[in-house]
């Protein structure tokens, strides 16, 4: 029974922890539930979450356990869990819940505000905290039932949900500010798989600019082979970009100095620009000289916060639903998982991810439990 930690000052530092007996064994407070982690997925996006930690609460969510806890952190997964232990008399043992778990053996909850379909955690140093992180999925029980048969759906689930939920996300931002006038859409760390989905949905929007793709020499003929970018080229190939273009540019890199060369090539033709990750955390001090009138960070949760405002959350369900499942059955053609066993498994792999050393068409699951049986795809 253990937790994952990283040194919040030093991403490459890493350990596992003991869990205190609260977590792992105490009796439950009334209304609160114990659930075994099950699995998870762990990719570049968690890193994101550990280099805005600070900035966006990231490490309110799970405070580290231990002694010496003074500068560790723990950084959110999305996955599976099962409930083991109850004290809340709408919720039972062998319950399944998806969402935002710590990367441990175990969680203690405090359910609220609990209907059929989800609940949210109520957890007090977690009141703050947005709350589409805070939300939790009940997977219904019986054989077959919401994917729950298919382990690889449920690892697209875990992988791809978090991630194309932004990319959805950005699409709709785009198109609903007519794609801000540009004839262009310049995305940087192309191979992500943020980045990914939303070149899927530009592609397959007949109104949207074309999408084009800056990458790695490495990840070039994946990013290449996928056919929802109109051109391609590496970080050392700007001068091939059309300056002559209305641009609007989606960094999911964070590099600051790639986003200025980048924005000082287009000048006045550059008409928006959006950041979103830092799939190149290393690189993301400094100040990139944007025009703030015309940027902005892209924060996920508020902007889902706003469409549910807009759509009611069944209409932004809906929507946000079908694209996924459509995105999820393409990426079939490219995506491969695969599963490590445990957080020592997580530790072995945690070097390639944090250092962005992992192939771009591979994804991370770390099956917990051992219920998770399936080996790379």
């Amino acid at each position: 029974m253990s937790q994952f930690q990283i040194r919040k000052d030093d991403f490459s530092k890493q350990r596992l922890v003991p869990l205190d007996a609260d977590t792992a064994s105490s009796p439950l407070a009334p209304g609160q539930i114990r659930l075994a982690v099950d699995s998870f997925s762990f990719t570049a996006n968690n890193i994101t979450y550990a280099a805005a930690g600070d900035m966006l609460g990231y490490w309110q969510f799970y405070p580290p356990v231990g002694e010496d806890s003074a500068g560790w952190g723990v950084i959110p997964v999305w996955g599976f869990a099962n409930v083991i232990d109850s004290r809340c008399d709408q919720i039972t043992a062998g319950e399944r819940l998806f969402g935002y778990f710590p990367p441990a053996t175990h969680v203690v909850m405090q359910p609220t505000r609990i209907t059929e379909h989800q609940l949210m955690e109520g957890s007090a140093h977690r009141a703050e905290l947005p709350p589409a992180y805070n939300s939790y999925t009940r997977i219904p029980q019986g054989v077959g039932a919401d994917q729950r048969a298919d382990k690889r759906a449920e690892a697209e689930r875990m992988l791809l949900w978090p991630l194309h939920i932004t990319s959805f996300c950005l699409w709709d931002a785009l198109k609903d500010k007519q794609w801000h006038q540009a004839q262009q859409i310049i995305i940087l760390s192309a191979s992500s798989k943020t980045s990914i989905g939303l070149a899927y949905a530009l592609a397959n929007d007949p109104d949207a600019p074309p999408a084009v793709a800056l990458t790695s020499s490495h990840n070039l003929p994946l990013v290449k082979q996928l056919e929802v970018y109109e051109q391609a080229m590496t970080y050392d190939e700007l001068d091939q970009i059309n300056t002559s273009l209305p641009t609007v540019i989606v960094d999911m890199s964070g590099n600051s100095a790639l986003l200025k060369r980048l924005a000082q090539r287009l000048g006045e033709n550059l008409n928006y620009s959006i950041r979103v990750g830092l799939t190149h955390w290393a690189e993301s001090q400094g100040d990139a000289g944007l025009d703030e009138t015309k940027s902005e960070f892209f924060f996920v949760p508020s902007y889902i916060q706003k469409r549910m405002k807009d759509w009611g959350p069944q209409g932004f369900s809906e929507r946000s639903e079908r694209f996924m499942h459509a995105s999820a059955a393409w990426s079939r053609n490219w995506l491969k998982i695969r599963t490590v066993e445990g957080l020592s498994g997580l530790a072995e792999i945690y070097p390639a991810i944090c250092q962005g050393k992992l192939a771009a068409d591979e994804g991370v699951v770390v099956a917990i439990s051992g219920m998770n049986q399936n080996k790379a795809e």
